[in-house]
């Protein structure tokens, strides 16, 4: 017990110097910007700049809130073009380390051992928030891409949890708020978010979606090498090829098997397998002239509990049928909490409506980030908490239907589920495209 609170109090200076950061960042882009902001809503114009400060105050703000930002990036139905555009060059465009302190992390990994590179590309691949990545050959010749964890990042990100539970411990003692499991959401979900810094469980999820997903012949995962690999290097198989293809610049028929595709994949993981991938913006999913897909960066995969898993799909597959009353009792049945007085027929007929009004829409006419809030909100005014870990397969959907949407508008995301549902507790198939 001493020895935690010792812990605690020793953070705590570190912890307040984040808090004036990220209130001293905030303060300081609301000062320079507000004003400009204000004037053009005033005058009913676009903030042509709004892309490019929103990118430049998320990453001054830290990794933490770049994931915000490359979440927002895929959601070109919910804002501007220029906006996501931006966003989007967060997924792999954040400024890297100096090499020297880059350098350090990865002769200091391998460190009383033999350096195993014949060549190493100091200059990054790709940089992301948590990692950059480097081009390099081992001294057998293999070409391996190696992701550096960044320097101090852990450090950084913690203290960026320990700061959103502060806000959640806050938001519970409301009068309002008190029901709410804020504590166990903040517990689940944020957890996933510094779950990404642990490259040994990244490593481990590399081979299990590579298992999982290895009969779809139109999908690459690189292979880990674990006998490369130390708690600050990821090195992983080089793929050869690797480059972004805009969906416009794609035939009609490769876009149209791409974003079936990459549903497919998606269903795969949620109703089938259970390790979902959540953060598939497209920094982490490639699309290649053919419609086949590359899937990168395993950080942020999370394994669904079995009710969670089994609840989710129920759900989903009464929602396809039109059936809003037994997508109620699942959510009823499988709520964290429910609140005193709690009125279930007015949810009943609020989710019945809901559901009547989604079933069989196009992708065109779904918006999921729309029919979640919705939900949230019907949660919300009855008093049904949903288990937080529901929060893991809304985002990995929430993340690619931006992404499937440009590729085809007219894909029925219900209809592409049904197949992979209705097998989802079957012995594993062959499964064709």
């Amino acid at each position: 017990m001493a020895r935690a609170a010792g812990g605690i109090l020793s953070e705590l200076p570190g912890t307040a110097l984040r808090v004036l950061r990220v209130g001293g960042t905030l303060f300081g882009y609301a000062v320079v910007f507000g004003p400009a902001v204000l004037g053009a809503r005033l005058r009913r114009r676009r903030w042509a700049h709004a892309g490019e400060r929103l990118s430049a105050l998320l990453t001054s703000l830290g990794p933490s809130y770049i994931k915000i930002g490359q979440l927002l990036s895929t959601r070109r139905d919910l804002l501007p073009e220029r906006v996501c555009a931006e966003l989007g060059r967060l997924a792999d465009a954040t400024p890297a380390p100096r090499r020297a302190r880059l350098e350090g992390v990865v002769r200091g990994a391998y460190q009383g051992r033999s350096w195993p590179f014949a060549e190493f590309g100091w200059t990054p691949m790709a940089t992301g928030s948590i990692a950059t990545v480097h081009r390099a050959v081992t001294l057998d010749g293999r070409k391996v891409a190696v992701k550096v964890r960044r320097p101090g990042i852990d450090r950084v990100m913690r203290r960026d949890f320990r700061l959103t539970a502060l806000a959640m411990g806050g938001m519970q003692r409301l009068p309002r708020l008190r029901s709410m499991p804020f504590k166990v959401m903040h517990a689940q979900v944020g957890g996933a978010i510094l779950h990404q810094l642990d490259f040994a469980a990244e490593r481990s999820a590399l081979g299990d979606l590579r298992t999982n997903l290895r009969e779809f012949a139109w999908i690459r995962i690189p292979a880990p090498m674990p006998d490369l690999c130390t708690e600050d290097v990821l090195v992983m198989e080089y793929v050869e090829g690797l480059a972004r293809t805009a969906p416009e610049s794609l035939s009609t028929d490769a876009r149209k098997a791409a974003a079936r595709r990459v549903m497919s994949a998606v269903y795969e993981m949620l109703f089938v397998d259970g390790l979902v991938h959540c953060d598939l913006h497209p920094g982490n999913l490639y699309i290649e002239g053919d419609g086949s897909l590359v899937i990168l960066d395993a950080g942020f995969v999370i394994k669904l509990s079995e009710p969670v898993r089994a609840s989710f799909a129920d759900f989903f597959i009464n929602m396809a049928m039109g059936n809003g009353p037994l997508c109620a009792e699942i959510i009823i049945e499988s709520a964290a909490s429910i609140a005193e007085g709690c009125d279930l027929g007015g949810f009943r007929a609020g989710l019945a409506e809901l559901v009547t009004e989604s079933t069989g829409a196009r992708s065109s006419e779904f918006n999921l980030a729309k029919f979640a809030g919705r939900l949230f909100d019907l949660q919300r005014r009855f008093g049904l908490y949903p288990v937080p870990e529901f929060a893991f397969p809304l985002l990995s959907l929430l993340v690619v239907e931006g992404i499937v949407q440009s590729l085809d508008p007219e894909l029925d995301f219900q209809a592409e589920a049904m197949p992979v549902l209705r097998r989802r507790n079957m012995p594993r198939a062959s499964v064709g495209s």
